[in-house]
């Protein structure tokens, strides 16, 4: 169950960053050739941000019938729009052939794709953690995690081998369509595999007992669950910078800031890739045995190291590329941390609205602003990206200390359904 539940996330996670590791020719040929080539780079970051700035509108809707009619189904019909929008990527015509139809309609379809990943990672989190022994939640969600971050690293491979094998000209042409075709291949894999699944035992439990909560359960969230909402958004914000930052404008920002190769560039966010998928593994093993404030505490100051490895980065005369990019990407082990703190805020009734609802939110924020942000601000002050790491390691290290010393944040950690719904149901 838990290997197929983090492959199929590896897959349609696949889908919604070969965006980012394409986005230099996505910029060629979707807009005007005459535009200056910081505009560019702006736009086209900013039709990959309106994926996550849509994404709290699919998540909405995904959990609030996760909640009502089952994990199981929502999780099935994400990975199929996933995977019917990206296939629409891959044949959609070009700027020189539509003209600004081209920019709009893939604007619709990363649309798309932010509604369908709206729902696929709040829904992963829910759904291993009410499978899993209440000590093992924390492996579950780090396997996840894992699996959402091996589908970067395919991602960034698949797009680092199509750019090398081939000349620019034969790249431009066809050669940027293959990975979004790709992806729709890997999407209907994804399909058949969500169909093995099996509905939670804790979601079974509340259908059987008839303990669903019997209003919206949305609106429960924000009348109840004020405090959990706001711990997990928090959450969510210190996620962002681990995936946005560490991996996907890890190219980015080496091209423009330090002036190494797009070739090196890519190699060097697979490195980070991998070493930030053993990270959270490891770090899910740590967090059942000492509890996710102390890793979170930890995880700041991993970070702090890794937006050091990333300052080192920035000198000239670079010789350990490849390894510093390996610290970078270990120091957003602490990721795995999040979803669990997220489960543990809400009741079993509506705790995929409430997770859905805080990650959708500050992610379409906090992760989405954060590309287009960065992309202009880089154009200012190239450190700009080290000022955030550190910013983002200082908030981690405040959320820990603020868990560890008011435990009763994270009251809903138990399986039990019957336990936690009272609240919620008193609601109705």
């Amino acid at each position: 169950m838990l290997m197929l539940a983090a492959v199929g996330g590896a897959l349609e996670f696949y889908d919604f960053v070969i965006f980012i590791f394409l986005a230099d020719a996505i910029g060629m040929i979707f807009f005007p050739p005459d535009l200056p080539e910081w505009l560019v780079t702006v736009e086209t970051l900013g039709i990959f941000a309106a994926g996550y700035i849509l994404r709290p509108l699919g998540g909405i809707v995904l959990a609030h019938f996760g909640d009502l009619f089952g994990r199981k189904q929502v999780f099935a019909f994400s990975i199929l729009l996933m995977a019917s929008s990206t296939l629409a990527i891959a044949f959609l015509p070009g700027y020189r052939s539509i003209g600004v139809a081209a920019p709009l309609l893939l604007l619709v379809l990363r649309i798309m794709q932010g509604i369908a990943i709206g729902g696929e990672v709040p829904g992963a989190w829910t759904f291993v953690s009410e499978h899993v022994a209440p000590n093992r939640v924390g492996f579950a969600c780090g396997m996840i995690c894992a699996g959402l971050t091996i589908g970067i690293l395919v991602g960034s491979t698949i797009t680092t081998a199509i750019t090398a094998l081939l000349p620019t000209d034969h790249f431009l042409r066809y050669g940027w369509r293959l990975p979004f075709l790709l992806g729709g291949i890997f999407g209907a894999i994804g399909v058949y595999l969500r169909r093995m699944l099996q509905e939670t035992p804790v979601f079974v439990t509340m259908r059987t007992r008839k303990l669903l909560v019997p209003e919206m359960p949305l609106r429960v969230v924000v009348k109840d669950y004020r405090a959990g909402v706001v711990i997990s958004v928090l959450c969510t914000w210190v996620l962002t910078a681990s995936v946005v930052m560490l991996t996907l404008m890890l190219p980015t920002v080496l091209e423009q800031s330090h002036t190494i190769s797009r070739e090196e560039s890519l190699i060097a966010a697979s490195t980070s890739t991998i070493s930030l998928t053993i990270g959270v593994v490891l770090a899910g093993v740590i967090l059942d045995r000492i509890g996710p404030a102390r890793v979170l505490v930890l995880g700041g100051l991993m970070f702090a190291c890794g937006d050091a490895a990333f300052l080192e980065l920035a000198k000239p005369g670079l010789e350990h590329l490849y390894l510093l990019s390996a610290v970078v990407g270990f120091s957003g082990a602490v990721a795995s941390a999040v979803p669990v703190v997220m489960i543990s805020c809400f009741p079993p009734p509506v705790r995929f609205s409430g997770v859905s609802f805080s990650y959708n939110l500050s992610y379409a924020v906090c992760g989405g602003l954060t590309l287009v942000g960065l992309a202009a601000f880089l154009q200012i002050d190239p450190l700009s990206h080290i000022y955030y790491l550190l910013f983002v390691s200082i908030l981690e290290t405040a959320l820990g200390l603020y868990l560890w010393t008011v435990p009763s944040a994270l009251r809903f950690q138990r399986r039990d359904p019957e336990g936690p719904v009272s609240k919620a149901a008193a609601t109705g």
